[in-house]
């Protein structure tokens, strides 16, 4: 006996079923089939346009035909509601799904500009960090760690300025108002965009060592060392150091803000110094931040430091206190007068030179600063370097960094490379913002990225380092390949490898077993702002005297503090010849060489648009920071803020630091993947950025609340 399936659907309601009503059924005697009537559900009807509906016995989902791209279509019974179609009626980028605002994705597929947003062509919106319902500005904005100076440098702005008249105040201002992080005793990198030429590069003011500083410098055996040496041969702890003039290098800031007036700005020096005079003479109200740091021990090591920043009876400063500085004014008043002359090689060149001989009891007299002022002179002799920008492509974006002597852009580069491999933004993936499977990644690039710059990156200018095979994909795919989205990688598998046989400027056959450099304590401070004029023209610029307080030696009778830049070396030289275990001893001090650094003031561009720029302090974190933020804004898709307000996650190499805001399922989460976390969360940098809205032009900034951050926007509002 066959059997026949009847399907409901295919009967006209009131007509009866039968077997004579059914021409099939002639095929064979009706007495050897049987018959089953299935019962097909009613027509699905959706009621409130959600794309499903009823049909009279189940929940069902409705296929919605849009012919014309407004958002509405036909299911073949009614008018009906694309399911999570979002209409941009006025062209904002925001629309209506049928149940709340929504955000118009336009996919890109050809790199055309133009591209489908599921409903009609819409036009690529390619800006990053823009935030909702914010009209932005339209004449500029400045973004620092301190309200003052960002008020200071939009005053030059309005005052018809470009973008580097307003950063030379904002950098001579910081050295009043926040005189722990920056100031014209220590050095910087200045990243500069000129719209009108479009060209970018950076302005190297990093401080060098002095003709006399040696590999061995840090040794108790010095200068007689065997290359045996360890740890314990080391003359102090690195603040005992850090602390002595032994660490101080030669400065470089105030000779890169005179160069950058000088080629691209309009006001003198002397214009540029005056609002920082005013506010060394007259005073100001120290805020949180500032009085709380003056209870740290480096405000206590030398007497003019601590009669500066400390109370008659040695207690620190408190919130409110006027600090009144006339030591700096006077110091300011010279440089307006004389010019960089007097700083280098005049009365300021003494005073330096004679407060950097000084050293702490605990290191000895091995700790005093070897600078002549010959060393100052030859700095205003060779005068500061312009550096192309290191270059690379994150999703489409352009990323531009400082180039060595900085690990920034280098190390940056490395760790994208990395995480481009994942789906860092797709939820649906396991991925998303705060994810433990995101973080995860981004620690292990780092990991990577930071074996690599342990061994291979210093100053090109004094050591032949393979720039080109550090990013190069050959060098880099393998090592990206060890990440795996279920378990950390083991800590004996992280190596830097050797980019030498990757890179066309070296014919040297691969190392064996190269191992990490050793890593030792850096400061982490430093400042970074941001500053973009009414033409478009950016600044990018992070400034430093290294540790918080640098140094903790003011310069007598002159009121500045000093670096201990210095201390960013090797305290142990690392080169080694033996092909085994090469290594270039690319950050062993030498005579003039500047010591490696993490500063990474950073501009994203797409083609030829810049859309963002930004930077941060924080010491090695410095790095991590600037890829959080990456990440936030291409990925997450944050707005500027947002990106900046997010809780951040950096590695080394070793154990992982983290931010409060994480929760503790995602940080439990990485535990078990194999991480190590820090005993309890900290502040990772201080962010000031702003970005370019591409479709009118306006801008935006973001600044930090990790430190005062602000931002100052024209015109005023």
């Amino acid at each position: 006996m066959s059997a026949i399936t009847l399907h409901k659907r295919y009967c006209r309601p009131g007509i009866a079923l039968s077997l004579l009503a059914l021409p099939l059924l002639a095929l064979q005697p009706a007495s050897a089939q049987e018959i089953t009537l299935i019962s097909e559900p009613a027509a699905c009807i959706d009621t409130d346009g959600d794309g499903w509906g009823w049909d009279g016995t189940q929940s069902c989902k409705l296929d919605c035909v849009d012919t014309d791209g407004d958002g509405w279509g036909w299911d073949g019974t009614q008018s009906c509601r694309i399911a999570n179609a979002c209409v941009d009626s006025d062209g904002d980028g925001y629309g209506w799904n049928g149940y709340e605002t929504c955000t118009v994705i336009c996919e890109d597929t050809d790199g055309d500009g133009y591209g489908w947003d599921g409903t009609a062509t819409c036009l690529v919106d390619y800006s990053l960090g823009i935030p909702k319902g914010n009209t932005g500005f339209s004449e500029g904005v400045v973004t620092a760690a301190n309200p003052i100076a960002a008020a200071a440098g939009a005053k030059v702005l309005e005052n018809g300025g470009n973008a580097v008249d307003a950063a030379a105040v904002v950098q001579f201002v910081l050295n009043v108002v926040e005189p722990t992080s920056s100031g014209i005793g220590g050095g910087g990198f200045m990243g500069v965009h000129q719209a009108e030429t479009n060209r970018t590069f950076f302005i190297d003011s990093r401080e060098k060592a002095p003709n006399a500083a040696s590999a061995t410098q840090y040794l108790d055996c010095d200068p007689n060392c065997t290359g045996t040496e360890t740890r314990d041969n080391v003359i102090g702890g690195f603040t005992d150091i850090a602390t002595s003039g032994l660490g101080v290098g030669v400065p470089g800031t105030l000779l890169g803000v005179a160069n950058a007036l000088e080629q691209y700005g309009t006001l003198t020096l002397a214009e540029a110094l005056q609002p920082a005079i005013t506010l060394a003479e007259d005073g100001f109200a120290i805020n949180e931040r500032l009085a709380s740091l003056t209870a740290s021990s480096r405000t206590t090591f030398w007497p003019e430091t601590s009669s500066k920043f400390r109370t008659e009876s040695g207690d620190p400063l408190s919130a409110g206190y006027l600090l009144v500085q006339p030591n700096l004014a006077k110091t300011f008043k010279l440089i307006a007068d004389q010019g960089v002359d007097v700083f280098y090689t005049g009365e300021i060149a003494d005073a330096i030179v004679d407060a950097q001989t000084r050293f702490r009891d605990t290191v000895g007299a091995q700790g005093a600063g070897r600078m002549t002022k010959d060393d100052l002179a030859a700095y205003l002799s060779a005068g500061v370097d312009e550096r192309a920008p290191t270059s690379s492509d994150y999703r489409g974006y352009t990323i531009k960094g400082m180039p060595p002597p900085s690990s920034g852009g280098l190390t940056v580069t490395q760790i994208l490379e990395c995480l481009e491999q994942f789906p860092l933004g797709d939820s649906s993936q396991g991925f998303g913002s705060g994810s433990a499977s995101t973080l995860h990644v981004m620690v292990e690039s780092m990991r990577q990225a930071f074996s690599s710059r342990s061994v291979w990156m210093g100053d090109t200018d004094f050591v032949d380092l393979p720039v080109a095979g550090l990013t190069n994909a050959d060098y880099l795919a393998p090592r990206c390949a060890q990440i795996q989205t279920d378990q950390r990688i083991e800590a004996d598998a992280v190596v830097p490898g050797d980019p030498r046989q990757f890179d066309p400027a070296f014919s040297t056959a691969a190392a064996g077993n190269i191992s990490n450099g050793a890593e030792g304590p850096v400061g982490v401070d430093t400042t970074h702002f941001t500053v973009i004029d009414r033409n478009g023209n950016v600044v990018s610029w992070t400034s430093t005297i290294e540790g918080t307080w640098g140094s903790g030696i003011t310069v007598p009778g002159y009121g500045f503090l000093l670096n201990n830049e210095l201390t960013d070396f090797n305290f142990i030289p690392q080169a080694n010849n033996d092909p085994d275990d090469f290594k270039p001893g690319a950050n062993d001090v030498a005579p003039g060489k500047r010591p490696r650094s993490s500063m990474a003031p950073t501009l994203v561009f797409h083609e030829d648009d810049l859309v963002a720029a930004y930077g941060s302090p924080g010491g090695s974190t410095i790095i991590n920071s600037v890829v959080n933020i990456t990440v936030n804004l291409i990925d997450h898709g944050m707005s500027i803020q947002e990106a900046i307000d997010a809780p951040r996650v950096s590695s080394s190499g070793g154990s992982v630091a983290y931010e409060a805001a994480f929760d503790a399922a995602t940080l439990d989460e990485l535990t078990a993947l194999g991480h190590t976390l820090r005993n309890s969360p900290s502040v990772i940098g201080s962010v000031q950025a702003v970005v370019v809205d591409l479709s009118n032009g306006t801008q935006h900034g973001g600044a930090d609340s990790r430190r005062a951050g602000s931002v100052a926007g024209l015109p005023r509002q």
